[in-house]
């Protein structure tokens, strides 16, 4: 194995949920269009590896939603609710120590997407992560990169969910491009299938389509590859599972298990695609290796496959088992520092992103980070007496420092309401939709009104925890804004007192420069101090230490 995470191995040792600390045993849901996944994993942090314990997989068509309205429907949900709750069960069994569960593109497109989520909180205890299509993406080439070599060439990554299609070029060392696109099997079934079998007509309509829509993501692929790089194809997802295990029936009598590493010929696909789009919907349930609920979906799925293999010129592709469950493992392996080597530079994925953006709309980084270092030390100063939030909390808190006067990209006048359009829109890889929300929040709250109800983007925070690290965390902010008044490092440090008795909080500011009363710096922490003195109920006392 040439990456720094050993290949997966499945293991069946009862023993495995009952281990210490030390090995840590978690699942990854994947809340998808057609499906839900779950993966139990034991992590091995020495190695570092992880070993697959135990599978679980529900088909809840997620993505049939209302016509009329576009929302998930009630008999989708409850589905859905109903998966989840034995996949909880199942994880509660094995002892997991923690759960961590992503929804991807129905979820995403739905307009009650955050009221589901909000149900799976309050009646299961799962905490649900919508993440973006590129975000989607990321942690496929994770999950891929931890059971595939892939030597030194680049690959082409490919995984057709229910609702979307992720298309992404990579190597060893990083993606070199991320792409999501709103092509999925369930989701062609439902809006070009009405025919049984399928049309002549309908079927090239379909391709039509498909080709249309994939061919910008195709051509950034085109544009991102080196010349003479010859890139293979890698597949993951049940549709191309599915196709793969109908070739190796119909050739070999049975599937390999595992399915990983096998290979099929675009020239041999093309001949199950045909067969397959001859048949009824009933006679392809008769077909070896296609699930009840897999046999009205796989043709549209099939399709995006074949088309994405003809414009890329690709005559082969192999089968990878490893996905997004599997991705949602190694990033958290990452964001705890379990990972280096070669992955060491994805462990810095949220960071760079966020600078990306800073430059993208031409911070001033200086000065930016300045204000974040004053912030996530006022932070760690006021850890424990006036707050209790933790290492995740202030990520945010320092992305938000850094990009919190973005929106002056757009105009100076109400730049911080600029600010939240742009982080909030922004293609930031590593956070999730909730994360990037609360980013922008924080940014939009540095200066000007405080959080108050009648603001939509705070009062659709999921609950009432995420409006109060909202409130407090942007109050810290804005006093850090304030110690860089003229944004040129006039204050070299600070030390905080906090008096529990008398409920004073003393800030002791030290000038860079000797002589540097830092007057204005002084004027600036008192204009702006009322808000953290309403939200942390003390009164701040500001004094200069005068070299």
């Amino acid at each position: 194995m040439v990456s720094s995470i050993d290949r997966v191995t499945t293991q069946t040792n009862n023993s495995l949920t009952t281990n210490s600390g030390r090995q840590p045993i978690i699942a990854a849901i994947d809340i998808g269009t057609n499906s839900i996944h779950m993966v139990i994993v034991k992590i091995e942090p020495a190695l570092p590896a992880f070993s697959v314990i135990a599978k679980e997989k529900d088909t809840v068509r997620l993505g049939e939603r209302d016509p009329k309205t576009g929302e998930l429907t009630p008999e989708a949900i409850e589905r859905s609710l109903s998966a989840l709750k034995r996949c909880k069960d199942l994880a509660d069994s094995l002892n997991v120590k923690e759960i961590i569960a992503v929804a991807t593109s129905a979820t995403r497109e739905a307009r009650n997407g955050q009221k589901f989520l909000n149900q799976i909180e309050s009646e299961l205890g799962i905490t649900v992560n919508l993440i973006s299509g590129q975000e989607e993406a990321r942690r496929i080439y994770l999950g891929v990169l931890s059971g595939m070599d892939f030597g030194e060439q680049p690959q082409i990554i490919i995984d057709i969910g229910g609702g979307s299609t992720e298309l992404i070029l990579a190597d060893i060392h990083e993606p070199r491009f991320l792409s999501s696109t709103k092509v999925g099997a369930v989701r062609l079934a439902r809006e070009f299938v009405t025919t049984d079998p399928i049309s002549k007509e309908e079927l090239y309509y379909l391709r039509a389509y498909v080709r249309g829509m994939l061919e910008r993501p195709v051509d950034e692929i085109w544009q991102n590859l080196q010349l003479n790089e010859v890139p293979s194809l890698i597949g993951t997802s049940g549709t191309i599972q599915t196709l793969a295990t109908i070739h190796a029936i119909e050739k070999y009598g049975a599937a390999p298990n595992p399915i990983g590493g096998y290979q099929v010929s675009r020239e041999e696909l093309e001949k199950i695609v045909q067969k397959l789009a001859a048949m009824t919907c009933k006679e392809r349930l008769e077909v070896s290796g296609i699930a009840d609920k897999r046999a009205e979906i796989i043709v549209p799925g099939a399709i995006i496959l074949l088309e994405v293999m003809t414009m890329l010129n690709l005559d082969s592709i192999t089968i990878c088992e490893q996905a997004l469950r599997e991705g949602i493992i190694v990033d958290w392996m990452l964001t705890r520092g379990l990972i280096e080597s070669r992955l060491r530079y994805q462990n810095e994925v949220r960071k760079r992103n966020v600078l990306k953006i800073a430059q993208k709309y031409r911070v001033d980084l200086d000065y930016s980070e300045r204000v974040a270092d004053f912030a996530i030390s006022l932070f760690e100063q006021t850890k424990g007496n006036l707050h209790d939030w933790g290492s995740q909390e202030q990520e945010l808190l320092w992305a938000a420092a850094i990009l919190h006067n973005c929106g002056v990209y757009i105009s100076h006048s109400a730049h911080h309401k600029h600010s939240y359009y742009l982080i909030r829109n922004a293609e930031m890889l590593g956070f999730t939709e909730l994360e990037l929300e609360l980013i922008a929040n924080l940014a939009r709250y540095h200066r000007k009104s405080k959080p108050k109800k009648k603001h939509d983007h705070y009062q659709k925070l999921p609950n009432k925890k995420y409006q109060l690290m909202v409130r407090q965390l942007s109050a810290i902010l804005r006093l850090a804004v304030a110690l860089d008044r003229r944004k040129k490092g006039a204050i070299a440090s600070f030390n905080c007192h906090y008096d529990k008795d008398k409920k004073e909080f003393h800030f002791h500011l030290f000038p860079k420069d000797i002589g540097d009363d830092c007057a204005l710096e002084l004027w600036s922490l008192n204009f702006k101090k009322d808000v953290f003195e309403e939200e942390y109920d003390v009164k701040v006392i500001a004094t200069v230490v005068v070299k």
